[in-house]
């Protein structure tokens, strides 16, 4: 196992500009493709992010028409366990073929996905466009970041990063809203209006995006190199378990077989299935152990992992809030989370450019920590009394905190590992990014439901605290229902919604402190300044490109020794 020390050793041995500090002899994008492939890539991921969160809305409505009955959870989540199993797979892809046509071939699946969505007549049919549109959102959130890593040195990576994810966190924002409108117009363009912007980015892609890689001689060379077996390994271990916590609470109890069985088969399967990328039978792993072998990267994909699970418990529990408590509509409730979403916008994008300027990502780190538990514990204080600017600012601040970690991680997974390792390590982060969304979806509805029916022995009507227990306080919120009880009644359901959010809240503490703890694992390491990339874009005759001006300022500085 490589030691830390020896990684960081190389790393500052192989650039002319790694000391601590302010950054010196910045680089700078100038060519025009650069900025062109950016705006690509903010609307590609505004794209893919807007589309997990706008069925929200509709899907209740969505269910009823092709009536899905049981079957409405797999229109929502279909996409997310696709979205989630095929990144690391992805990331191997692009070190076989470049970063153009993974891109090309997900922006495809995706446009694929959404015309059958936008078609179907059936359940199954929705389903199935669901999962492929998964598909193909998955590749182009994994591709983005790597695109960005290929473009901009390590030092730059956060703000750009901070740019492109604000279109996803505007995406989010949108979501619920759009759905909203869409649903009551014809929810079909829901998905329909994916297709025309794919038709614009796709061409765009092809034409921008032309990046150099190594080409292997025959097409049987290159798909001797795919994983095939961990692929098949990793994939079947993680539906394993994203089917588990799917099935959990809601089509069968957390005790029932159909729901352990799952989860100890895809834990058992992601065991199996690092012993034999570490093995002499692995020629060439989808993900390398060598990824794991210092403190920071390990340390790095577990905040990412814990920051993923918080940013979803925040953005699930804030509409139930608004909801159970506050009786708003849905809609409304998407709303009222905008000040949410806006300060990650802002926050990011400031945590980038922090980054970039200092070089040190600890800090950034601990205080997003810092401030999400604080954000965190006062929100165990909220009420139906709560005064708008009160829970406004409560929303700032666990923005911010988790805005301060959005950028910033990926940059110091970089940091101790290679370049090199860039699309493996993107392609294991952006997993646990997905598969702690999938934590993030159900750790705290599993908490709230249980604490519900715990405290529901305060409700004075025992038809209401019967439809109310088992999952049924989650489903009536923001229905109304509860508005059919006498005055007495209702005060007694919403003090127990304010007890079970508070108990949620508290546990979402303890979730933030480990990750804070970790952050004292980390280990500084300069980020590298210089841009060391065998999949830059491919400059040949043009003038004012990014890495031809990187060329020419390495070898000005080299001379001038």
């Amino acid at each position: 196992m490589a030691s830390e020390d020896q990684n960081h050793a190389i790393h500052a041995a192989s650039s002319s500009t790694s000391e601590e500090g302010p950054i010196s002899n910045p680089w700078k994008p100038q060519g025009w493709r650069f900025w062109l492939i950016l705006a690509s890539l903010c609307l590609l991921v505004f794209v893919a992010s807007l589309d997990g969160s706008i069925i929200i809305i509709a899907l209740p409505l969505i269910s009823r028409e092709l009536n899905a009955a049981g079957n409405y959870i797999w229109i929502a989540n279909s996409f997310l366990l696709a979205q989630t199993v095929i990144q690391p797979l992805c990331a191997q892809l692009c070190n076989i073929f470049g970063r153009r046509n993974p891109m090309l071939v997900s922006i495809a699946i995706f446009a694929l996905g959404s015309g059958l969505a936008g078609g179907a007549t059936t359940t199954s049919m929705m389903i199935a466009g669901r999962t492929i549109q998964g598909l193909g959102s998955g590749g182009i959130l994994m591709l983005v970041e790597l695109v960005i890593c290929d473009l901009v040195p390590l030092r730059q990576r956060g703000t750009y990063l901070g740019m492109v994810m604000s279109g996803g966190a505007f995406g989010a924002i949108l979501g619920p809203v759009v759905g909203g409108a869409l649903a009551t117009a014809n929810w079909r363009w829901i998905f329909y209006m994916n297709l025309p912007i794919c038709a614009v980015v796709l061409p765009a892609i092809a034409w921008l995006l032309r990046v150099q890689y190594t080409k292997e001689p025959t097409w049987m060379r290159a798909l001797s190199r795919i994983d095939w077996i961990g692929s098949f390994i990793f994939i079947g271990s993680s539906c394993s378990i994203l089917l588990g916590l799917v099935f959990g609470g809601s089509q069968y109890p957390w005790s029932s077989w159909r729901v352990i069985l799952p989860l100890v088969l895809g834990f058992l399967g992601g065991v199996g299935f690092l012993f034999y990328e570490g093995s002499a039978f692995c020629k060439d792993p989808s993900v390398p152990l060598r990824i794991f072998n210092n403190r920071t990267s390990v340390a790095g994909f577990y905040i990412i992992f814990i920051s993923s699970i918080t940013l979803q418990w925040v953005c699930l529990m804030y509409p139930l809030y608004f909801q159970g408590v506050r009786w708003t509509t849905p809609l409304r409730s998407g709303v009222d989370f905008i000040p949410f979403q806006v300060f990650l916008i802002i926050i990011s994008v400031v945590a980038g450019v922090l980054l970039t300027q200092f070089g040190s990502y600890r800090p950034l780190h601990f205080f997003g920590f810092a401030l999400g538990m604080l954000g965190t514990g006062l929100n165990t204080t909220l009420s139906r009394h709560t005064s708008t600017p009160v829970w406004v600012v409560y929303q700032a601040i666990c923005a911010s905190g988790q805005a301060l970690l959005t950028s910033t991680i990926l940059p110091a997974i970089m940091a101790s590992l290679s370049e090199e390792d860039v699309a493996a390590a993107t392609g294991v982060y952006s997993f646990l990014r997905s598969f702690g969304w999938v934590w993030g979806l159900t750790l705290p509805g599993v908490i709230f439901n249980s604490r519900f029916d715990y405290s529901s022995s305060q409700i004075s009507d025992t038809d209401a605290r019967h439809l109310l227990q088992n999952g049924g306080a989650y489903e009536a919120a923001g229905s109304g229902y509860v508005k059919s009880f006498p005055p007495v009644v209702q005060d007694q359901v919403v003090d127990t919604y304010v007890d079970a959010l508070r108990i949620v809240w508290i546990v979402a503490i303890a979730l933030s402190a480990t990750g804070m703890f970790v952050v004292f694992v980390e280990k500084h390491i300069s980020l590298r300044q210089d841009l060391d990339t065998k999949f830059g874009l491919d400059t040949k005759g043009e003038k004012g490109d990014v890495n031809a001006e990187l060329a020419q300022g390495d070898a000005d500085r080299a001379e001038s020794k």
